[in-house]
């Protein structure tokens, strides 16, 4: 049986990510689900008919599913899990905000891949990223090292490109380091930014 992942929530970030995951070839499968009917099963024929033009092999199948599970079986077996699902966070809103609406949906996309997914390495991104996390390892009772949350490199990806931006220098010349919190206890470490090498401070 070939490599499989599956990215729950076909909002912006799940489906650039499950588009980007097939452009790597990594996966011979990649499961897109959403609970808005039909959304992820066009996608997928979208993303699917893009492989001849961007040179990929990856299989891109779309599954709706609900909250009691429906759907899920199309996920069954898959190596990784990236979750995506949950509200996105509105102007004037912290991360904070999202935690009572999302901790259900998360638990519920959780379980339901425990129980299709047992081997399974589960990446999170919906927010608030840290509690998120600790709530998806609980729920499936998988082991801490198979379960874990996405943002710290976001975060200094964000920090780079925002120094080599003011500075006017390749992004690629930036080293840049944040520490805490996915929100905003997140701190930015100038300190350990450096261009070409060179400390800023």
């Amino acid at each position: 049986m070939g490599k499989k992942v599956t990215v729950v929530g076909a909002g912006f970030y799940g489906s650039t990510t499950a588009l980007r995951l097939a452009e790597y070839n990594i996966f011979d499968e990649v499961v897109l689900t959403d609970i808005l009917e039909g959304k992820p099963e066009g996608l997928a024929l979208d993303m699917n008919q893009s492989r001849s033009i961007e040179g990929f092999e990856t299989k891109i199948i779309g599954a709706t599913t609900t909250a009691e599970g429906a759907g899920y079986e199309k996920t069954a077996n898959s190596d990784v899990v990236v979750i995506t699902a949950g509200l996105p966070r509105k102007p004037g809103m912290s991360r904070m905000d999202l935690i009572g609406v999302n901790a259900g949906i998360v638990r519920g996309v959780a379980e339901n891949i425990a129980k299709h997914s047992p081997n399974a390495v589960i990446i999170v991104v919906s927010n608030p990223l840290d509690e998120m996390t600790a709530l998806a390892q609980i729920a499936t009772n998988f082991p801490k090292n198979r379960v874990m949350g996405q943002a710290g490199m976001l975060d200094t990806a964000r920090f780079t490109n925002f120094v080599a931006e003011k500075l006017g220098v390749p992004v690629a010349s930036v080293k840049t380091l944040t520490l805490g919190s996915h929100g905003d206890t997140m701190v930015p470490v100038p300190s350990r930014c450096t261009v070409d090498g060179v400390a800023l401070s």
